[in-house]
């Protein structure tokens, strides 16, 4: 969700108003994503190099992260929404983490939109955090190495039990993932705006959506190949 300083700067005003005005976005992307059927929405809030950003800058995010949890999650309990946060979340204040926890156990029963929120997160961190943890279950003798495959692997990280996204969507116009989902994105497709993240729509969103929708997904195989399995 980039550009939210950008845009700050584009209106003349300060970079939280920025952030602020991105909260907006985020509200009106969850209820698309839920008018559309989509199972599953995660969104990058704060990443772990976000934290050298300036003091001040990190110091009003964290504060606004709470104050977003304390006024939304009611709503988004009421219309069925299951929150999940994943990161570094040991990073987190106590007041935020306890926050964190509160809205996950509201939300645990839902069975609508599973919306995914990544804060303290960095995908290289989520790999490496994995990986410490099958070398410990190895010692331990829990599990062997020769055991250890894809699957296995995928069970360790933050998303597990979860497929694996679809489409990621990049705001702001710059074209990289930078250090997100790096393992689950390995067959996304990508699809990049230059929309700012706090003017995001419902246009927008729609247009990433029929570029999806466009792609034909062949994960290795030939079109012929994907077109047979249609007969």
């Amino acid at each position: 969700m980039d550009g939210n300083g950008r845009w700050a700067r584009k209106q003349g005003k300060a970079r939280h108003k920025g952030h602020r005005e991105g909260v907006k976005a985020v509200r009106a992307t969850v209820e698309m994503a839920a008018e559309r059927g989509i199972g599953y929405l995660t969104l990058f809030a704060f990443s772990s190099e976000n934290w050298r950003r300036p003091e001040e800058e990190v110091s009003s995010l964290m504060s606004l992260f709470v104050e977003a949890l304390r006024r939304e999650v009611a709503e988004l309990h009421r219309n069925n929404v299951r929150l999940r946060f994943v990161g570094a979340l040991e990073q987190l204040s106590d007041g935020l983490r306890k926050k964190i926890a509160e809205s996950e156990r509201k939300t645990a029963g839902n069975t609508g939109l599973n919306l995914n929120i990544a804060v303290a997160y960095g995908g290289r961190w989520d790999i490496v955090k994995a990986v410490r943890s099958l070398a410990s279950k190895s010692a331990a003798g829990e599990i062997h190495s020769s055991d250890i495959d894809e699957d296995v692997f995928a069970s360790e990280l933050q998303l597990a039990g979860i497929p694996d996204p679809d489409l990621l969507i990049r705001t702001g116009g710059e074209q990289r993932i930078s250090n997100f989902l790096l393992w689950d994105l390995a067959y996304a497709e990508l699809w990049f705006t230059d929309v700012l993240w706090p003017e995001f729509d419902k246009a927008e969103f729609d247009k990433a959506l029929a570029d999806y929708a466009s792609k034909q997904r062949r994960y290795g195989h030939t079109g012929d190949q994907v077109e047979a399995t249609k007969c």
